[in-house]
């Protein structure tokens, strides 16, 4: 292991994507029934901004260590010109894939393997190339150069996206199961099957090469195939029929193709795993998938309690509210359930998990540009206030005075936090 990657100082660290000034219902993510179902509608950039906030300062109360990511300069011009177009004459289908804001969930941002996992002893981070979907195919090349300027501690090893036709979606496709943080873990990739209802957007050859690129011991590393019956409810990534915490893994009874078999391999590797499991008969797929009951962030507080931060939309659900109410006055590994408003961000496709990317490290490790407090939430708060659209109507979105507005608040963002090398990006 090397120098800077002292088991005792590592740490989960949530570095949730902060919602950009274009944040827009465009309805651009087929097979995500939450962003399809509302596209066309007003969305709120400010209130969805300050939502995303709030979810980090309640992270800080709860005793977390918080990062951050930034929005991405949108429009995406470079990738218009790529294309032989500019935002001013490009058509309504590629101004709203150039102007989306969907950086925010960090999940997506990349997949972690921290220090304890890798042959060289650093904590490594490959950038997701998002190929499926366009308007989020465009996303890799400044999601990289943040990973590279908040990771540039040799600590750290930071990866270019898995070339395409191998779709990878990151961080919201992978799980890391251990007995605390710090410990070596049990890497699982969980992938698509092609053919379905919608199209897979995890292949598992991307999982094999993110794994070998992190030189993953593949004893201690899963290729699990999620099930079929989960991506055509709506499930499009793992995370919203899954979500692991050191040993324990919270999953939908319907989340894998070969349950049995996962099971029973990472009782193998992990004889310390818990698994707790939702039962189909109580909580439907379909009402998995629009509480988002899983994408919530399962976490360990300095107490070593387990808590599940939940999106507000589960506990409207009385049957999902039913079962985590029964489920604390049991006995089992999560004890506290913890309620965040993301409501915006929901009705786009991504709740609590989707909004945050989990890396374990030494924060001494990380520039501090990237690490806020609750100082620096109120300034990033107070700013967005000034700065975002309090709404962008669907069929504003080519205003030129709205993207005069969202280009300036993200440069105030910018020189806010320091971050000025990002400012041409």
């Amino acid at each position: 292991m090397s120098v800077g990657s002292d088991p005792v100082r590592l740490v989960e660290i949530n570095f949730d994507g902060l919602i950009g000034p274009s944040h827009n219902y465009a309805g651009l993510s087929f097979g995500n029934l939450a962003a399809t179902s509302h596209g066309g509608q007003t969305s709120h950039p400010r209130a969805a901004a300050l939502q995303g906030i709030a979810k980090m300062r309640a992270n800080l109360a709860l005793g977390l260590t918080q990062g951050i990511l930034l929005p991405h300069a949108r429009p995406d011009h470079k990738w218009l010109a790529a294309l032989g177009t500019d935002y001013a004459h490009a058509d309504a289908t590629l101004r709203a894939q150039a102007l989306s804001a969907s950086a925010m969930w960090a999940a997506n941002a990349a997949t972690v393997s921290p220090a304890p996992d890798t042959a060289d002893g650093k904590c490594h981070l490959s950038g997701a190339n998002l190929m499926t979907m366009p308007h989020r195919s465009h996303e890799w090349p400044e999601t990289v150069a943040q990973l590279r300027l908040a990771f540039a501690d040799p600590a750290f090893a930071v990866h270019d996206p898995v070339p395409p036709p191998f779709g990878d979606e990151g961080a919201a496709n992978h799980m890391r199961l251990c007995a605390q943080h710090g410990a070596p873990g049990v890497e699982v990739f969980v992938y698509g099957v092609s053919g379905g209802r919608f199209p897979a957007r995890q292949h598992r050859q991307a999982s094999e090469a993110v794994a070998r690129m992190h030189g993953l011991d593949l004893a201690r590393t899963l290729f699990v195939a999620q099930s079929e019956e989960a991506i055509a409810a709506g499930a499009f990534h793992n995370d919203v029929v899954a979500v692991a915490n050191e040993h324990v893994l919270f999953a939908h009874e319907q989340a894998f193709a070969d349950k049995a078999g996962f099971y029973a391999a990472l009782r193998d590797i992990l004889p310390e795993v818990e698994i707790v499991e939702v039962p189909a008969a109580e909580v439907s797929l379909a009402d998995a998938v629009a509480s988002y009951l899983f994408n919530a962030q399962l976490v360990t507080l300095p107490g070593h309690e387990m808590a599940l931060i939940l999106p507000e939309e589960a506990r409207d659900n009385p049957r999902v509210w039913g079962w985590l109410t029964r489920m604390i006055d049991g006995n089992g590994p999560i004890r506290r359930l913890e309620i965040v408003n993301v409501r915006e961000s929901m009705s786009n496709g991504g709740g609590p998990a989707c909004l945050r990317l989990r890396v374990v490290a030494d924060p001494a490790t990380i520039d501090p540009r990237f690490l806020v407090d609750t100082a620096r939430l109120d300034q990033i708060a107070a700013l967005v206030a000034t700065h975002w659209p309090e709404e962008i109507p669907i069929d504003q979105i080519g205003d030129p005075a709205l993207i005069a507005q969202i280009e300036t608040a993200r440069t105030a963002l910018l020189h806010l936090l320091g971050i000025v090398e990002l400012i041409d990006s």
